[in-house]
């Protein structure tokens, strides 16, 4: 949006000839007027910046929400040692994104692959970025941080959590995040100097970028680590380890479904854009269709998982409902903003479906992810990317990436296959460059035994073994003798 001019030596000449100093009354009425004019810019970034701050805390509030959830997954000997491993990423991946994450994700100007400057924050606010949008982005990577510990969980050393946490947030996530949001980026939307088939990769908030690549770093720890004791019989048949507290699990999916309209919604960055100035409709109301489709595509996913594991076990389970949920969250971020709320709907049944799968496969296969982080978020994080490219529409897709009058959208939407191809290569890449980077380091620590913990300790439990104690407390060791009763201390077990 233009800023309004006022020329001084224009305006002096509707003055008539009486006026004694038509110079001066024209520059004092464009003084005023500039003021004025400086005032509402001013206004409109403080309240974009609002707007962004505000998102980002949501965001941040996502963090409570993966410790809340982990621990409701886990069983109650490993609950402090997950919860650690929540707090060290946010911790971890705040100072290793301050000194390089940001600059390689959105250091410009930059070559398509990689940031190169503001390491640091340096030179920082820019016409480009300000604080704000920095604490934003943070929030983004320590959330993929946070998915793949779900992954690894109940059997990692705590050494381990931290290398990979400030790997995953310092380097590999930024350099996928630079990609497809950077306007440098070899295959961004908003790289109007030479978008990939066209379009460049529509993934508005990061099914791909943020989901896949928390998913698959978690499949490749899981993986090289090996499932945990127990979890499958000498037969190879599936047992199941379930958490300890479904409690944790709702409170975890609620604070992640609050945090989540942080997460799509905010990612427009700014609020005050109006499509028509002097209308009702403008960003504003992308904002609010984008926390709609958010809300649908979640809804879907946890009625149909609901039914359909109602069929499959005979029961009503809340744990698997709320996993669903968040499965249909994760598939409607990539393409929360350029979508009619009834594809929300189709997106959030797909991902339902397709996170059953995933789960029936992972069991053929003997893989363990005590909370389905990477069939969750990489499973129905893939299948987000497609459906947006099946979906997307040209009116929304227009108006949240203007500039390219003729940009290709949705293949069911009219708008062919181009959108589609772009889209297929962005699942290829960050399957590739997630594969070279996390799978070696995972590799790596295994071989030098940093990796997993003993049997011993992992039978135990680390909260015992490595943290010094269980993080439920059932009895007072300063109060032994309360109210004439005595009271026995209770010895902690080997079992969970």
């Amino acid at each position: 949006m233009a800023s309004p001019t006022c020329s001084a030596d224009q305006l002096a000449q509707l003055f008539g000839a009486n006026t004694t100093d038509a110079a001066g009354a024209a520059t004092f009425i464009c003084d005023q007027f500039t003021a004025v004019s400086d005032r509402f810019t001013d206004t409109a970034y403080a309240v974009d910046s609002t707007y962004l701050l505000f998102s980002a805390y949501l965001v941040f509030a996502m963090q409570l929400g993966f410790a809340m959830l982990c621990a409701g997954s886990v069983r109650a000997k490993n609950t402090m040692n997950i919860m650690l491993t929540n707090v060290l990423d946010a911790a971890a991946g705040g100072l290793f994104y301050y000194v390089f994450g940001f600059a390689f994700a959105f250091g410009s100007p930059s070559n398509g692959f990689i940031g190169r400057h503001n390491f640091a924050l340096h030179k920082m606010p820019s016409a480009l970025f300000d604080y704000s949008y920095f604490l934003y982005q943070w929030a983004f990577a320590i959330a993929a941080a946070g998915i793949t510990s779900g992954s690894i969980a109940e059997r990692t050393q705590f050494v381990a959590y931290l290398i990979y946490s400030s790997f995953l947030t310092g380097f590999v996530y930024p350099v996928v995040s630079h990609w497809f949001w950077s306007p440098d980026g070899w295959a961004s939307a908003g790289n109007t100097g030479n978008l990939l088939f066209g379009s460049g990769v529509i993934d508005f908030a990061g099914s791909g970028v943020v989901h896949m690549v928390g998913g698959f770093a978690g499949l490749y720890g899981a993986l090289i680590e090996g499932p945990r004791i127990g979890r499958f019989d000498h037969s190879g048949r599936a047992v199941a380890l379930r958490g300890h507290s479904a409690t944790l699990v709702v409170l975890g999916t609620f604070l992640l479904w609050f945090g989540w309209y942080g997460f799509n919604p905010g990612s427009f960055a700014k609020i005050l854009s109006p499509y028509t100035s002097g209308n009702f409709y403008g960003q504003w109301s992308a904002v609010g269709r984008t926390a709609v489709t958010t809300t649908l595509a979640g809804c879907t996913a946890a009625l149909t998982t609901l039914f359909v594991k109602r069929i499959f076990s005979g029961h009503w389970n809340v744990t698997d409902v709320c996993n669903g949920l968040l499965g249909g969250f994760a598939a409607i971020t990539a393409g929360c903003s350029v979508v009619e709320p009834w594809a929300a709907v189709i997106c959030g049944f797909v991902a339902a479906l397709v996170l059953i799968g995933c789960n029936i496969l992972a069991e053929k296969v003997k893989f363990d992810d005590p909370l389905e982080a990477a069939q969750l978020h990489g499973g129905c994080g893939a299948w987000g990317v497609v459906f947006t490219a099946l979906f997307a529409t040209e009116k929304y897709v227009n108006e949240v990436y203007p500039g390219k009058p003729g940009r290709p959208y949705g293949l069911f939407m009219g708008g062919g296959g181009r959108l589609l191809a772009a889209h297929l290569i962005q699942i290829l890449v960050i399957i590739g460059w997630v594969s070279a980077t996390m799978g070696p380091l995972f590799f790596v620590l295994h071989k030098l035994n940093l990796l997993r913990i003993s049997a011993e300790d992992e039978m135990a439990g680390m909260d015992l073994t490595r943290h010094g104690g269980f993080a439920y407390v059932y009895h007072d060791d300063d109060e032994p003798n309360k109210n004439g009763i005595q009271m026995r201390k209770i010895e902690p077990s080997s079992q969970s």
